[in-house]
């Protein structure tokens, strides 16, 4: 089990990395503006302190930028793991990057088919937001539960990093499913810190999760399920990112039948 902070603070990644649990890092361009330091600066101050993943996010539009970004960043640092959108331009991206062996997460995913284009497209991380979709009256976590048996079926090495979780019932759920061996709910508490920190979780051993808390009308019948997969990453969101919210429409309006 890995724990990862959704954050470009320095003082928080320290906090965090002197608990001993603390994993990698996500990140955005928004959370790292606020930082004050130049985009490449903060993050190799991030990779100095945290031996994990770190994703970093280009902001173009275009594959072409994209890549071009990518490339920069992942030169930056070997932890670094490049953010793209779930957009056709994004897979596009993410075809060209991963044949070069640079590891992307392909981040604003709203369905099991976007998942898999991502995945065929060689994607390392699929970042599914399971938050949005409860908020629209969504199950966040069924979606999860299909990507994680789609990915099963066909034996896809991409990893699940479930963005925008909101509580802990979503971990405990995730880990009553599946053969966890490791517990480390010490730092459970900060999935919901008042602090607006967020903490993501990575389960080397899970199967798939249940509802929100209020929905758990199958919980029981999923407990019995023993989906067993490579990794499932729980990743808490922090504000919404105004270039995320706009490519995230770009994506719904490409993807909106799937």
């Amino acid at each position: 089990m890995k724990f990862f902070l959704d954050t470009a603070n320095i003082e928080e990644i320290r906090d965090a990395a002197s608990t001993g649990v603390l994993d990698g890092i996500t990140t955005n361009p928004t959370l790292i503006s606020k930082e004050g330091n130049s985009f490449e600066d903060q993050l190799l101050k991030i990779c100095s302190i945290v031996d994990g993943p770190v994703s970093a996010e280009t902001v173009s539009r275009d594959a072409a930028g994209m890549v071009e970004e990518g490339r920069h960043l992942a030169k930056l640092h070997r932890n670094i793991v490049v953010k793209c959108p779930m957009t056709k331009e994004g897979l596009k991206a993410t075809k060209m990057l991963t044949d070069e062996h640079i590891r992307v997460n392909v981040t604003l995913v709203f369905s099991a088919p976007q998942a898999i284009m991502a995945a065929k497209a060689g994607a390392y991380f699929v970042s599914p937001f399971v938050g949005r979709l409860d908020d629209v009256g969504e199950n966040g976590m069924e979606l999860i539960h299909d990507i994680v048996t789609i990915f099963n079926n066909y034996e896809f090495k991409t990893e699940v990093l479930v963005a925008s979780v909101r509580n802990p019932i979503h971990i405990v759920e995730a880990g009553l499913m599946g053969d966890v061996e490791e517990d480390d709910g010490c730092a459970i508490d900060k999935t919901a810190g008042s602090d607006g920190t967020r903490l993501c979780v990575f389960h080397r051993s899970v199967g798939a999760a249940g509802g929100h808390a209020g929905r758990f009308r199958g919980s029981r019948r999923l407990r019995r399920l023993r989906i067993r997969r490579r990794g499932l990453l729980f990743k808490g969101y922090r504000g919404r990112d105004q270039n995320q919210g706009e490519r995230g429409k770009e994506g719904d309006e490409q993807f909106r039948t799937m």
